[in-house]
Order: structure tokens, then sequence, then C-alpha cells
């Protein structure tokens, strides 16, 4: 192991290619590559223009964000090692010009392929389009470099959640891939959405299937080629670095927090002790870099597979999202709360589907006509039809639980060295799971939410209103259905009476303690 060098030495002089840096996991794998192995050469990035944005706008957008802004005190020169390619895996050849395939093709050595449609419920022919043909793009691209030294392909620990124990190697595909790609080629869009539920089969949605697919085009066509597979799990907001809690979409835990944090989501299928398989970006993005490492030092003679997951390792569980989301929202409220958090997991569809009715639809029918009559907008309707959908698609995952192996992710860590694994620790068992789960709720008021930290006092005195207004609302209901069934039942009217007397010499006698002291 001492031959070997460090994972920055090894990066240094070298150039990476990326696909997917302007996502979640690519943007944070780009920070830390840069800040971490601060000697690399060049990073290529694959981008494409969008919702009128040139490359040159999106690369500008994508540094300026607050991810950057430890990269920018430390290397205030950092760009300069950032080569914008504009393409996109939606076309042929990556849809790069000749001079940056000859860039790219001439220079590049490691590879990190993370694009793909990450929605659980996209429509397969875009979902095959981009993780199933947008692979065998980049596979075909990745050929063409002449001195390939690692390509790294971001897949999901759910790509086989037909099964309830998972291995690190390959598994059987659904769906032989080139039969499918053939399939999409001359199938239309409408008749392959009807084929979808008979097409997946026992996967829960299009992006698990397409997923599985990609893994099997790897392993069939890059047989020569030094490819490896990486699986993380539910990849949440980041633990420690470049800041703790840092997360910049509404994927995954980060949209249910939002939703609990507002009050809006207070009732969720899925198996209170069941284990919430999450894992922060940063380690995903440092075990993501050591793997290359890995691969290049060690040359593995047969295509390897490493999962990223906790839930064997750290456990945390949906029991503990629920108790830690609702302790830390009443801690640092968002601003714009409607209610008081109440998160709540079930396995009962009809204890949900109850809850849903009076504790969703109810409260948000009743805070619409409010608004109507304010001449606002109603909202909370539309929010909740969003959120119901939203939150459905979760539900394979917040009601069943897997075993993942993690041999490699320890045999990975066994051959870094000491200093290597400080600085690209992706050890789960760091993890302490309160202290994350404080920083994931700052982090979607402060990131996702943009809300300023500054207000947190203003929000604690709105929540500490709704508190009253909820304590108010109760004691009318209970005194409501009381004196209904005071008119039914003879020993209900009894009680009545008798606390009624109780709590009126209590209060008789309130003053004369008062005088006493």
């Amino acid at each position: 192991m001492a031959s070997f060098p460090t994972i920055p030495k090894l990066y240094a002089g070298r150039c990476v290619f990326i696909t997917g840096a302007t996502g979640f996991m690519g943007k944070n794998l780009l920070e830390k590559i840069l800040r971490s192995c601060p000697d690399v050469k060049t990073i290529y990035i694959l981008i494409r223009p969008k919702k009128g944005k040139d490359v040159g706008q999106r690369l500008e957008d994508l540094l300026s964000s607050k991810l950057f802004e430890k990269l920018r005190k430390e290397q205030p020169s950092f760009a300069s090692k950032i080569q914008p390619v504009t393409g996109d895996i939606l076309h042929d050849n990556l849809g790069v010009s000749q001079t940056d395939e000859r860039l790219v093709v001439d220079n590049v050595s490691i590879v990190f392929h993370s694009a793909a449609t990450v929605k659980f419920d996209e429509e397969m022919k875009l979902s095959v389009e981009m993780n199933v043909i947008g692979t065998k793009r980049v596979i075909d691209f990745c050929k063409k470099i002449k001195n390939l030294e690692a390509m790294l392909h971001v897949s999901t620990a759910y790509s086989n959640c037909n099964q309830k124990r998972i291995e690190e190697r390959i598994y059987d595909p659904p769906l032989a891939p080139h039969k499918l790609i053939d399939a999409c080629e001359w199938m239309d869009g409408d008749v392959l959405n009807t084929l979808t539920p008979k097409m997946i089969g026992d996967r829960p949605n299009s992006y698990t299937y397409t997923k599985a697919i990609a893994e099997s085009l790897i392993y069939q066509q890059c047989q020569n080629m030094p490819v490896v597979i990486f699986r993380p799990s539910i990849v949440g907001a980041s633990w420690t670095e470049p800041e703790p809690g840092w997360v910049d979409n509404y994927n995954g835990p980060t949209g249910l927090l939002a939703a609990i944090g507002n009050g809006v989501l207070r009732i969720m299928k899925g198996d209170f002790d069941g284990t919430s398989d999450v894992i922060p970006v940063d380690l995903a993005s440092k075990m993501m870099i050591a793997v290359a490492w890995y691969t290049i030092i060690e040359k593995p003679s047969e295509l390897k597979v490493f999962h990223c997951t906790t839930g064997q390792i750290n456990r945390f569980t949906w029991g503990n999202m629920e108790r830690m989301s609702y302790e830390y929202f009443m801690k640092n409220p968002l601003n714009m709360i409607a209610r008081i958090p109440n998160p709540r997991f079930t396995k009962s569809t009809i204890w949900h589907d109850i809850n849903v009715i009076f504790d969703h639809m109810i409260p948000a029918y009743i805070m619409d006509f409010y608004l109507w009559m304010k001449g606002r907008k109603p909202i909370f309707i539309k929010i909740q039809d969003r959120l119901r959908k939203a939150v459905g698609s979760l539900d394979f995952f917040t009601s069943n639980e897997w075993e993942f192996s993690n041999d490699n992710m320890y045999m990975l860590l066994n051959k870094m060295s000491s200093e290597d694994r400080k600085t690209f620790n992706f050890d789960p068992k760091c993890i302490h799971w309160p202290t994350y789960m404080e920083q994931y709720c700052l982090g979607t008021k402060k990131f996702v939410l943009r809300e300023e930290l500054a207000e947190l006092p203003k929000a604690r005195k709105t929540v500490q209103r709704l508190q009253r207004i909820n304590l108010v609302t109760n004691i009318i209901l209970i005194i409501v259905i009381w004196r209904l069934l005071i008119n039914r039942v003879s020993i209900a009217k009894s009680l009545w009476n008798f606390l009624i007397g109780w709590a009126i010499k209590i209060f008789q006698k309130l003053p004369k303690v008062a005088k006493s002291s």
C-alpha cells in the first residue's frame, strides 16, 4: 500500500471528464475534486444550453453557487481549470463539436458519468433515451479516448430493488438492452406509457427499471474497458463538505422535509421502523473519487460494483426522520409555515387515507376559502394534489427495506492511506444522525427555500402563535363533541357537571393563594 500514490497525487496532472456536472451529485463531485485535488490539470464538463441560457451563462450560474464559496476563498482561480464542453447525452456522439471531441479524446484519462433523469415517474421513452441510450452514447464516446484509465458509471442501489438482499454484482436485466432500445425506436410515447406497468413488472418505476438495463448494457459493451459501477442509495444533503446541510433540489428526502417543515405534509405511507438508507452527497462524491483512484492503481480484471449505502453500517429509520424532522423544524422553523409540523409514517392504507381527508384535504379547503375571502388566489388544494403525487412515488421506498452488501466499500477504505482516509472519508459510521438531520433541516431552509437564518426569531414567534391557535381549536372541538355526547349519554352529562364544578372550585381558590403568597 505504501507504493500507491495518494489520491491527490494520482489526480495531479490528469484531465477529468464529467457528465451531469450541473446536477446535484455532479456539482458536488466537481467541487470536491477541485478543492481536494488542487493539482488536477483540467476538468471538462458536458453541459447543454437550457431554458434560454447558453453554456457560458449556465457555467457562470453553476460556479456562482454557494457550493463553491469555500473553494473560491482557497483557490480564487479555480475556474480556469474547468473547460465546458457543449453537448447533450440525448445526441449522437454526445453532440460535441470536433474541436471539443479532440480535446477530450486526447487529454482525458478519468470519466465520471452521472448524467441521467432521476424522476421516478418519468415517461418510459425519455427515461430510456437518457438512462440507457444516453449511457450507450457515453460508452461509445469513451471508446475513442486514447488514454482512458477509469470510467465510473453512477447507477443506484435500487436498480435491483426486486431483490431483498443486493450484492455488489451485475444482475440479469428485466429485458435485454438492445430489445428495449429497438422497441423505443419504433414505438411512440403513448404506446410505451400504456405498456410501462407491464414492462417494469416487480420494479416500482421507470427509473429503477432503466438503471438496471443500463448496468447490463455496460457489462455487455465494456468488457475490455476500465469501467466501474457506483451504486449510491438515497442521496441527501451534505454531512460536512463543503458546508454542512448543503442541498439544492427537492429530490428524495429534501422534498419531504420542505413539506413537513411547511406543515402541509403530515401523513405518509411508510414503515416507522423501516430503514431509511440516506447517504450524504459529500460521502458519495468522496467515494466516487476514491473508486476511480482504485481502478487506476489496481486495474481490476473484471467489472466491479461499489455500494455506497448506510443501512447495514449506521442504521437510520423513517421513524427517526419523523421524530427528528419535527424536533428540528420546531427548533428552527421555516418562514412560510402554514401549520405546525406533525409528520407521521403509517403502514395502514385505511388510516393513511382517513388522515389525508381530515388532516390534509379539509384543512386545505378551509385555508383556500380563507384566502378567497381575503381576495387572494387559493393555493393549498393544488399544493396537496402535487404533494400527493410526489409522496406517492416514494411509497415503495418508505414501505420496504433492503440489505446491501458493502464489502467493496471497506476493501477500498483499507487500500487508502491514513491521509486519504481523512480527506476522503466516506465511512458511514462517521455520521451522527441527530446532528445530520438538524443540519439537513437548516440546509433545506437556507439553500433550497432560500430563507435567511436571521429571520428565525420571527419564524419562532409564528410557530408559537400557531400553537396557541391549534390549542384553542382543539379545545373548541373537544367541547363541541362532548356537548353532542351529553345530549345522548347520561353518564357523560354527570361527568361534564363534575368537571365544570371542579374547575370552578379551582379558580375560586386561585385569588386566596395569590394573597397568601
